[in-house]
């Protein structure tokens, strides 16, 4: 056949999307029909549609969502106080990740935050930015972790090139003065320059107690809520009866 050694090319220059095309123009009784011009723009169109495919699976591989979540799935009938217009506004573009906003998801446990954090990050992926899950708790062992081990300042780094972080169970317990300043360093980092997600049982207002210093508490909530679209959620958990696509 002589395509095979066109298609083994192909393959060997990673243009699978081009291979596939060029598979299916073989076995089209229509194809002879086609211009140069229609079939090259038919394998080019191909070739850029798989690699957008692939570059999309490394960010989500990347991101560590929990959770299958997408705003598709977000279930409105549950009464927990959502607010349409806003979670719908997000959800469109992603404009807020361009802007460098924050979303800060509150309510009690069981109402769907880290499915409703998860399901905006991962629409952010799709629209092209990276995004980073982490449980607060997690998250802190691994600063820790990285300070002990003298890579504090790689992780950080490594940290504030993500274009959405999504800290889950934050401000749960009592931060201690170690991982109090590590938060502040993301969230300095951070400031007009990335996003933050942030899930909560904890409402904002009680979140300078958590931190603990005063001073750090402030410096860290000045750089994240004035920027901040705020979801309060509220009612029983969904676990009793969670529905079909939201859980």
């Amino acid at each position: 056949m002589l395509q095979q050694p066109t298609l083994e090319k192909l393959e060997a220059m990673r243009l699978h999307g081009m291979a596939q095309a060029l598979r299916e123009l073989a076995g089209n009784e229509a194809a002879p029909d086609l211009s140069f011009e229609d079939r090259l723009a038919l394998l080019v169109d191909r070739q850029f549609t798989w690699r957008q495919n692939e570059a999309l699976q490394a960010r989500l591989r990347r991101a560590k969502l929990r959770a299958n979540a997408c705003v598709e799935d977000i279930d409105y009938r549950a009464a927990r106080g959502l607010d349409k217009t806003l979670l719908r506004s997000l959800a469109t573009d992603s404009a807020w990740v361009e802007r460098h906003e924050n979303v800060f998801v509150c309510g009690p446990t069981g109402v769907g935050k880290s499915y409703m954090a998860c399901a905006l990050a991962q629409k952010a992926c799709r629209d092209g930015y990276s995004a980073f899950y982490s449980r607060e708790a997690a998250l802190f062992r691994d600063l820790a972790l990285a300070r002990a081990d003298g890579s504090l300042r790689n992780l950080l780094l490594r940290l504030s090139k993500v274009d959405v972080l999504v800290v889950d169970d934050w401000a749960m317990t009592p931060l201690n003065e170690s991982a109090a300043r590590d938060f502040w360093e993301i969230c300095e980092d951070r400031c007009q320059a990335r996003s933050l997600s942030l899930t909560s049982q904890m409402p904002v207002a009680k979140w300078h107690q958590q931190i603990g210093d005063s001073t750090i508490a402030e410096e860290i909530l000045d750089r994240i809520i004035h920027r901040a679209h705020r979801i309060e959620l509220r009612g029983e958990s969904m676990r009793k009866n969670p529905p079909k696509a939201e859980h």
